[in-house]
């Protein structure tokens, strides 16, 4: 008796199978052989995968280059903070000279209770020069965010050089006051007249700091209805 694989011939066989892929009709899929079917099958589930993959391959790409993105600003942070770092002592030596700064001009601005010296500061400035007041009249007082600023209009009437040693002594005042829009005339006497804009400043107290904050927070405007 023949064993089966004596039975099998290869040529037969081929034939077979390549009977099955002739004369196929594309538009009908489901009416092909056993074969054609299983090779079409295989061939999309292929072709998926391969999709597939490109796809996770891009995505991979793209959060590759964000990660490196993210390493070159997490380098740059890093090299700042070390800089930082290396500086740290320095730069608290910096800020303590300024805090130091501060105080100091904070010291030299009167508070609210002070400002009645200063006037009588400057007034008294101008008299130890042996000048003649003409006009001095304090002005409306403009509050800034942390500061109030106080003009004063002057006008004193004397010799070239006194009114030049009142200007220096006004500088050298204990508190800070500036003199602004400077303009000397010569009067019929020989004497010459100093008009100017003095400016003062003091300190805000903690009650007027509040109040100024609360009213720069206010919404400019009123509610609309």
């Amino acid at each position: 008796m023949a064993t089966t694989a004596s039975r099998l011939d290869p040529a037969a066989l081929k034939e077979a199978i390549s009977a099955q892929f002739r004369g196929l009709n594309p538009n009908d899929p489901a009416s092909w052989p056993l074969l054609p079917k299983a090779a079409l099958y295989l061939g999309v589930m292929a072709a998926i995968v391969v999709a597939l993959w490109f796809a996770w391959l891009t995505n991979s790409a793209d959060e590759l280059e964000a990660e490196q993105r993210k390493e070159q600003g997490l380098r740059q942070d890093y090299k700042k903070k070390l800089s930082q770092a290396v500086n740290l002592d320095a730069l608290r030596k910096q800020r303590e000279q300024v805090q130091q700064y501060v105080t100091q001009l904070e010291k030299q601005l009167p508070s609210k209770a002070e400002m009645d010296a200063l006037l009588s500061d400057i007034n008294q400035a101008g008299l130890g020069r042996s000048l003649t007041f003409e006009l001095f009249r304090p002005g409306q007082i403009s509050v800034r965010e942390y500061y109030a600023e106080l003009p004063i209009t002057v006008r004193v009437a004397g010799k070239y050089h006194d009114i030049g040693s009142f200007a220096s002594d006004v500088a050298h005042l204990s508190r800070i006051v500036t003199l602004n829009n400077l303009e000397i005339t010569q009067e019929k006497d020989g004497n010459l007249r100093l008009d100017s804009t003095a400016k003062t400043f003091r300190y805000l107290d903690p009650d007027e700091v509040a109040a100024q904050r609360k009213a720069t927070s206010k919404p400019k405007g009123g509610a609309k209805k």
